[in-house]
């Protein structure tokens, strides 16, 4: 009964943003002519800022993953990736599937609990964080907005407690031992009171956790944090290159207004709603850019597009990468290695 209220809910959220709302901000046939006009040379630049973004998607798990390699890293995140966009769930189908896919490949269960928590983790931090950052430079500007001011402070203040908790985490054996001892006692509270088996780990199991994490971190979390700097803001482009392309200028959307518009509808987005936030995303980056000045038709077009130039090639690959993966198993020294 929640599948398929869940599935409901997705369609009459997507089929009401399609069908009835977006029409009613621009006419679908004057944003297909807005999208035919590109000239070959627009195109070309769309592909290379679509290639970057897929390419970009493979360096946080080689950080977090010694050995991976970039093939195994970018058919990993591409399967992951589609699948938040076929099945309800938002990141955490995503981060589940991850893990089938590098245990199968023989890395051993510490090393991709950690590989997957830790990309997780990074990405959730931007995706909460970055509001308040674009919020201070849109008021830099001269500029305000209601909704990303309530929203920017709704993501700071978790991005601030999440922040604490993690480092409170990581500082020391006792502090994390006493914070997997109370996760697990209210996670068995919660699974008991629906029938269900209380869980297995213990605050040694968090206390494993972080002085793999510490070890791991010490070397590499420049890496990783450039690297999901990297792969966030490279959608960030896909969506700028979409606006200039069909149209709209910096003087109608600038380059701040367009960069808070997206971190607000990212943050929303990852709620699990719709699969891959579809209809979320599409009305409420719509709202905001025209909000802030853009044009009806050009918005709605560049928002279209920036979709599907983001959501199908990787739709595309993953699929393939979901067929193929079985066969890029790591030959036995690299599994010794990971």
């Amino acid at each position: 009964m929640k599948r398929f209220i869940g599935i409901a809910v997705a369609v009459v959220v997507i089929g009401g943003v399609f069908l009835f709302v977006l029409p009613k901000i621009a006419d679908y046939r004057a944003v297909w002519d807005t999208i035919r006009d590109l000239t070959w040379e627009q195109s070309l630049l769309l592909a290379g800022v679509t290639a970057l973004n897929i390419v970009t998607f493979a360096p946080p798990f080689m950080a977090t993953l010694p050995g991976l390699g970039f093939i195994r890293a970018l058919v990993l995140t591409q399967a992951s990736t589609a699948s938040t966009y076929l099945a309800p769930g938002g990141a955490a189908v995503g981060m589940a599937l991850s893990f089938a896919m590098l245990r199968a490949w023989g890395f051993e269960p510490a090393a991709v609990t950690l590989a997957v928590a830790l990309t997780g983790a990074w990405n959730q931090m931007f995706l909460l964080g970055a509001p308040a950052f674009a919020l201070a430079l849109l008021t830099l500007a001269g500029g305000a907005n209601t909704l990303l001011q309530t929203v920017a402070l709704i993501g700071l203040v978790v991005f601030v407690v999440a922040l604490v908790a993690f480092a409170l985490a990581l500082s020391g054996d006792k502090v994390a031992r006493w914070a997997g001892d109370l996760t697990a006692r209210v996670a068995t509270w919660g699974l008991r009171r629906v029938r269900r088996k209380g869980v297995t780990w213990s605050g040694e199991s968090l206390v494993s956790f972080r002085r793999q994490a510490v070890g791991l971190l010490r070397r590499r979390w420049w890496m990783l944090t450039l690297a999901t700097l990297a792969g966030q803001l490279s959608v960030f482009l896909v969506l700028l290159t979409c606006l200039r392309t069909l149209g709209v200028t910096p003087e109608q959307v600038s380059l701040t207004e367009a960069f808070a518009g997206w971190t607000l509808v990212r943050l929303l987005g990852s709620l699990p709603v719709t699969p891959g936030g579809v209809g979320i995303v599409e009305l409420g980056l719509t709202g905001a850019l025209v909000g802030f000045g853009g044009p009806n038709d050009a918005v709605v077009a560049a928002v279209l597009l920036y979709r599907v130039l983001t959501i199908l090639p990787t739709l595309a690959l993953g699929l393939i990468a979901g067929a193929l993966w079985r066969r890029l198993r790591p030959a036995p020294a690299l599994e010794q290695g990971a």
